[in-house]
């Protein structure tokens, strides 16, 4: 279990926390749970979110357990550090959707003495490293790698498999969209599903040509 570090009064620089993982990995609950103990402490915090994302809710950061906390949805990050100032905790959710200005900022509020916790998703659905968490990661003091658990084999999932036919990299969604999957069972998932689109794209092709009029 992660341990909040130790307010040093005489250190004047705040540091980044990062929580990473799946889809279902209980990033967005980690977080909730940080900012609330935060809150019993009486400590300022200040919760943003992309406004892209209202799955759940337009203003409220949601877990898929229905944890909730309030927040406010931001267009870009460069909209943080106005709306953040004053706070000794700063929470960013969903971090995989912003701009790369999220990296300076973070790492501008930290500088100046802010507690900041970012959760997000490491990797997008092929497997690539997800727009700026990797410079957020590499940045950060403490970074807690949370897991789902893998609905075919029943092991630790670090992967977002793409249930849906849509090959663009924002789409939000839930069960109906995504599963969790081991590296095992993710890869062959997509071997099999590059088959199957191997086979579509021959099928048409041979459709193509016996429908081609004879020259």
């Amino acid at each position: 279990m992660f341990l909040e570090n130790t307010v040093n009064p005489k250190e004047q620089f705040g540091w980044i926390e990062v929580i990473c993982g799946s889809m279902f990995s209980g990033k967005t609950e980690e977080l909730i749970r940080r900012l609330k103990r935060a809150k019993f402490a009486k400590q300022r915090v200040e919760i943003f979110k992309p406004a892209v994302d209202v799955r759940y809710d337009d203003e409220m950061v949601v877990s898929h357990d229905s944890n909730e906390i309030r927040s406010t949805p931001v267009p870009a990050a460069a909209n943080i550090p106005i709306l953040a100032d004053g706070c000794d905790v700063v929470g960013i959710d969903e971090a995989q959707f912003f701009d790369d200005e999220i990296v300076r900022v973070c790492n501008d509020l930290a500088n100046k003495g802010v507690r900041v916790i970012v959760a997000g998703l490491d990797m997008d659905f092929k497997g690539n490293p997800f727009g700026p968490m990797p410079y957020l990661m590499a940045t950060a003091e403490y970074v807690t790698k949370v897991h789902a658990i893998c609905t075919k084999t029943g092991n630790l999932a670090q992967y977002s498999y793409r249930k849906s036919k849509s090959d663009d990299l924002v789409l939000l969604g839930e069960v109906d969209e995504y599963e969790p999957l081991s590296r095992a069972a993710y890869y062959k998932s997509m071997l099999r599903d590059k088959v199957r689109k191997m086979n579509v794209n021959d099928a048409e092709e041979i459709d193509s040509k016996e429908n081609m009029p004879d020259a």
